[in-house]
């Protein structure tokens, strides 16, 4: 089979589903079906609405200042370049490890077998911080509760 966008060999075969019942085949070339995977998709009538492909566009040129990755490699490697990436595309991340991990910040593991006093006091720090947190945004309400929860554990 022939590349739908030159005569070369189609090496890769994309299938679209459009709708309940409504598909759409694209046969592309090696090199041609990493052009299709760089540029910006349109909406499925067809028509993308200018800003969003040119905003679309813009961001995938968006370039690290420190290692030189753009946000089109990371999108197709998985992979970002350096540490200061995470700040360089923030707003691109934030959602994305959302979606995947339900959260967007790391809480790392605690040995199965951790004594009930560290799981407790680790659970005052954290405690102490909301409410400190709390009274600074003057939620008195939270910080009355927050106040509860830590006096109930000193308790225990």
């Amino acid at each position: 089979m022939k590349c739908q966008r030159c005569s070369k060999a189609a090496t890769l075969h994309i299938t679209d589903i459009t709708g309940e019942n409504t598909f759409e085949e694209l046969h592309l070339c090696e090199e041609c079906a990493q052009k299709y995977l760089h540029e910006p998709q349109v909406q499925a009538n067809g028509k993308g609405s200018g800003g969003e492909v040119d905003e679309l566009a813009a961001l995938n040129q968006r370039e690290c200042p420190h290692c030189g990755i753009k946000f089109a490699e990371f999108r197709s490697g998985g992979r970002l370049g350096c540490p200061q990436d995470y700040e360089v595309f923030r707003e691109e991340l934030l959602p994305l490890l959302e979606n995947i991990h339900g959260e967007t910040r790391h809480a790392g593991k605690a040995p199965r077998r951790q004594p009930r006093a560290k799981q407790v006091m680790a659970e005052l720090t954290q405690l102490r911080k909301q409410l400190q947190q709390a009274v600074t945004r003057e939620n008195y309400e939270e910080a009355a509760k927050l106040r509860d929860k830590i006096k109930q554990l000193e308790e225990v």
